[in-house]
């Protein structure tokens, strides 16, 4: 087995997801920004230069790890080979010091980050609800009965929660998910709520004032220095209709 990348002279990070989108590779992004990490989004980089949508599906085909990724998000850190959202957040978060050092923390904030990723997957059926291999338009009226669903039920069920877990914590209510200080968890959220904020904007006009700690945070995160710069540079990539989070006006709240 590979040895554990040194914690003293940080490796270079890869990381690879397709190119165009923010997708579930922006989780991942955010954490590496927060931290001034080096790394590389190496699809993005020009086909000369190995990158382009081949070089994910080169990664997939030929990684050199002991179990061969599924899909991305990938990170490639020297000999490691890693996939799953939620897995390398939690890796990346702990190794880059945003999260606390002791272990019940530590769970705590896998616990928050997989029930992010429950709710990215949900977001995602809205325009997907049958089958993710078909045109959104061959599945738009089981669409608008899953929307539906979502912008009424689980949506509130989920960011209520989050909600709650925020103000409830007796370390810093209404300021930190965890503890006294900064996690990944909070990027993590952050996008989240971006993503809803883009895909239902009036259903998120009408929802998010019961969220007025998560609004906070939302803010809090975006003007964090690193962040704030990453927001304005071209590193960030804009929402499309090719994404998780997509805005479809029929599947918001009716007008």
């Amino acid at each position: 087995m590979a040895d554990t990348p040194s914690t003293g002279a940080q490796p270079r990070y890869e990381l690879y997801y397709w190119p165009g989108l923010p997708g579930r590779g922006e989780f991942i992004r955010l954490i590496l920004e927060e931290a001034g990490a080096d790394y590389v989004d190496v699809a993005r980089l020009p086909e000369a230069q190995g990158g382009g949508a081949q070089a994910v599906v080169r990664m997939l085909r030929q990684s050199p790890g002991p179990v061969a990724p599924l899909a991305p998000p990938i990170l490639k850190v020297g000999e490691w080979v890693l996939s799953q959202t939620t897995l390398i957040c939690s890796w990346l978060g702990e190794r880059l010091g945003q999260v606390p050092e002791d272990e019940l923390a530590r769970l705590h904030a896998r616990q928050l980050q997989l029930t992010v990723a429950d709710l990215v997957m949900e977001a995602h059926d809205t325009h997907h609800p049958v089958a993710v291999q078909r045109y959104y338009e061959e599945q738009k009226p089981q669409a608008l009965l899953r929307a539906e669903s979502f912008r009424e039920e689980r949506m509130p069920k989920f960011v209520d929660y989050l909600e709650r877990v925020l103000q409830g914590n007796p370390a810093a209510p209404g300021q930190h998910l965890i503890g006294t200080g900064f996690t990944y968890v909070e990027l993590s959220v952050f996008h989240l709520l971006e993503g809803l904020a883009y895909a239902f904007p009036r259903a998120w006009q009408r929802l998010s004032p019961r969220w007025p700690g998560l609004q906070g945070l939302r803010q809090r995160v975006a003007e964090r220095p690193r962040i704030a710069a990453y927001l304005r540079s071209e590193r960030r990539q804009a929402f499309n209709l090719h994404d998780v989070f997509r805005h479809y006006p029929e599947l918001d709240d009716p007008q």
